[in-house]
C-alpha cells in the first residue's frame, strides 16, 4: 500500500536526518542556513533578487559546507550503511548532483559579467547594482529550476508523489531544521562533534 503524502514526508525527513546529519558542525551550519532561509523567504516578497543572493551566498554555502567538509563519509555504524549506498538512495541532491548545481551557481555571475545581455535574452544591466540584481534573479531562477528538475527526475525514476513530497520537504526544511537542530551549537560547544544518534539506534 502506497504511503500517504504526510507519511512519505515524515519518512523522507527521518531518512535525511539519520543518514546525512551526524556531524554537530553540519547540524549547526544547517541551523544557520535555516534561519537565513527563513529571512530570505520574507525578503522574497520585498526584493526577490536580494532574497536569492542571501539564500545562495549564506544559506546554501553554509548548508553545503556542512555536507562537503564535516559530515563523515566512512561506514555508517548507526544505520549499518556504506557512504556509497547512502549516496545511491538519496532522494534529493546527492554529493555528485550538488557539485553540478553549485558549479552552475558559481558560473552564473561570470556568464553575466562576460555577456550582460545573456546572449540577447535580457536587457543589459547598468552599474554594479544592476549586475547584482541580474545575478540575484538568475540565481532565483536556478533555484526554481533545480527544484522542478529534481521533481521531474523523481517522477520518472519513482513516482510523482515522491517528487512532490521531496519538494515540500525542501521548501519547509528551514522551519523543520530550526526545531531539529536548535541545540546543536550548544552540544558542539560541549565537545560533542558527532551526534550519538541514540534515537536512531533504538528504533
Amino acid at each position: 500500500m502506497k504511503p500517504s503524502f504526510l507519511d512519505e514526508l515524515r519518512m523522507q525527513r527521518w531518512d535525511d536526518h539519520r543518514y546525512y546529519h551526524h556531524s554537530r558542525i553540519n547540524q549547526s551550519l544547517h541551523l544557520v542556513s535555516a534561519i537565513t532561509f527563513v529571512a530570505a523567504y520574507g525578503l522574497l516578497f520585498v526584493d526577490p533578487a536580494l532574497a536569492a543572493i542571501l539564500a545562495w551566498c549564506v544559506s546554501m554555502t553554509t548548508r553545503q559546507a556542512g555536507h562537503f567538509f564535516f559530515e563523515p563519509r566512512d561506514y555508517d555504524q548507526v544505520n549499518e550503511a556504506s557512504d556509497e549506498f547512502k549516496e545511491e538512495i538519496k532522494v534529493g541532491y546527492n554529493i555528485e548532483r550538488k557539485i553540478v548545481l553549485m558549479a552552475v551557481w558559481a558560473a552564473i555571475p561570470l556568464v553575466l559579467w562576460l555577456e550582460p545581455s545573456l546572449f540577447g535574452a535580457i536587457e543589459p544591466s547598468v552599474g554594479f547594482q544592476g549586475f547584482a540584481h541580474d545575478v540575484g534573479i538568475a540565481w532565483l531562477a536556478l533555484g526554481v529550476a533545480g527544484l522542478v528538475f529534481r521533481v521531474g527526475q523523481l517522477w520518472l525514476e519513482q513516482d510523482l508523489l515522491t517528487g512532490l513530497v521531496w519538494m515540500t520537504k525542501i521548501l519547509t526544511d528551514p522551519f523543520h531544521d530550526i526545531w531539529l537542530y536548535h541545540k546543536a551549537p550548544l552540544q558542539l560547544l560541549r565537545g560533542e562533534l558527532i551526534d550519538p544518534m541514540a534515537h536512531v539506534r533504538h528504533r
